[in-house]
């Protein structure tokens, strides 16, 4: 909140700064780890055991984790391994020890990192979750593949991507969805989209029909698989992203499937995505997802995108708040051909919200306090914007002589009290 007496000048004493300014001139004061590193609990809430004879080195290992010291942290858990082999931490520090040595990269630390994450899953399953392990697993054949060329661990990954969730009869199973079975079935969402994701760095080619297939699934059970899968299918540049995203959007019953889509297409730089965008402004009914529309063609440099946002801001058969949200983005956008526009839309609309959404976008690009003090003159217009308008003049860097004038030539007891706001 603005207090009437900021920076020691009371109300009174801004009138009398005014006054004098306009009677002369004065000398005024210038006014960014992967989700399994948290796998088997944070070093703040995991279980220890503190008469455990592996306690120490088990925790100087975990700070090293923490740390980022890969190496050492790699280390000591196959140290703790090695010295304390009945120790309640082996099977944790089995699974630690392949995430530090998958972190480090080079092909042996990977190739060592397979068999310790395989011994942890076939002797110590309890010691982190299934699926944490087996994606970790998956992670490691990823990069075995696309750094080194490994054709063993490119055709674990590329079964494992092929593999359909458990009760759903695979990835072809359409809408027959398990919850027709009463509860969904815990699918290996995570394993199957890092075996996927893998395969799209190895082989965008092969791992596109895969995803297709999984974004054609309509049960409620692959709905978070799908949502996961929209963001994988946008990290391939090809031309027909867009359009399978579009008919995610069309076509997906879930609504948050359909809201990632939208965001995603705004980050696929193509012309394509532009004319998607559009047509989902055009017929799309789901204002959210006009919403994210508009947004998302607020992402888009193109001329074409700043083109259709200001069609979209001008419509009169579309909502005030959906105007308003392009209205907003054009602003957020900046340039003067935005800004043009925005002086031009004010003169030909009647609806105060719309008008006061410009005063404040105008204000947001900068450059027009001088127009903004005109709104503030003008006596045809509504009391409250002529007040808003002040406003956002004063934060956008109108003069002290500015206000002065202003002050002088105005008999609104309101204006002059909000010129007097806006000064202090």
């Amino acid at each position: 909140m603005i207090r009437e007496t900021k920076r020691g000048i009371s109300v009174a004493g801004a009138t009398l700064v005014l006054l004098a300014v306009a009677a002369g001139p004065v000398q005024a004061t210038q006014r960014s780890s992967h989700s399994l590193s948290s796998g088997i609990g944070s070093s703040a809430t995991e279980l220890y055991y503190s008469q455990d004879p592996a306690d120490s080195l088990y925790r100087a290992a975990r700070r090293a984790l923490n740390q980022g010291s890969y190496r050492e942290a790699a280390r000591s858990f196959r140290q703790l391994g090695r010295q304390y082999s009945s120790s309640s931490y082996v099977g944790k520090s089995l699974y630690w020890e392949a995430y530090t040595l998958y972190r480090l990269g080079g092909e042996e630390e990977l190739r060592e990192a397979r068999k310790a994450v395989l011994e942890q899953q076939e002797k110590y399953s309890g010691a982190a979750r299934s699926s944490d392990s087996r994606e970790l697993a998956a992670l490691i054949d990823g990069k075995l593949a696309s750094d080194y060329g490994d054709a063993e661990a490119a055709a674990r990954i590329s079964e494992r991507a092929n593999r359909g969730p458990v009760g759903a009869g695979g990835l072809d199973a359409g809408s027959r969805g398990p919850e027709q079975a009463g509860s969904c079935p815990e699918e290996d969402d995570d394993v199957r989209l890092a075996a996927i994701n893998a395969l799209m760095n190895m082989n965008s080619e092969r791992a596109i029909p895969i995803l297709k297939k999984v974004l054609e699934r309509r049960d409620a059970c692959s709905a978070q698989l799908r949502k996961k899968a929209v963001f994988v299918i946008t990290q391939h540049r090809s031309e027909d992203v867009t359009d399978i995203l579009l008919d995610v959007v069309k076509n997906d019953p879930d609504t948050e499937v359909r809201e990632a889509a939208v965001f995603w297409i705004s980050q696929v730089d193509s012309e394509r995505a532009v004319d998607a965008l559009e047509e989902i402004l055009r017929s799309e009914d789901n204002r959210t997802l006009q919403e994210k529309a508009i947004f998302a063609l607020s992402q888009h440099d193109s001329e074409r995108a700043g083109e259709i946002l200001r069609e979209y801001a001008r419509r009169e058969d579309v909502s005030v708040g959906l105007r308003e949200k392009a209205i907003f983005w054009l602003s957020q956008h900046g340039g003067r051909e935005n800004a043009e526009f925005l002086l031009d839309l004010y003169g030909e609309i009647d609806s105060r919200e719309l008008k006061e959404k410009i005063i404040f976008s105008l204000s947001q690009i900068g450059g027009n306090a001088a127009w903004l003090l005109e709104i503030a003159t003008d006596e045809s217009e509504d009391i409250e914007l002529r007040k808003k308008a002040i406003f956002w003049a004063g934060q956008t860097g109108a003069s002290l002589e500015e206000f002065s004038r202003l002050y002088r030539t105005i008999d609104n007891r309101e204006i002059k009290e909000q010129l007097l706001f806006a000064f202090t």
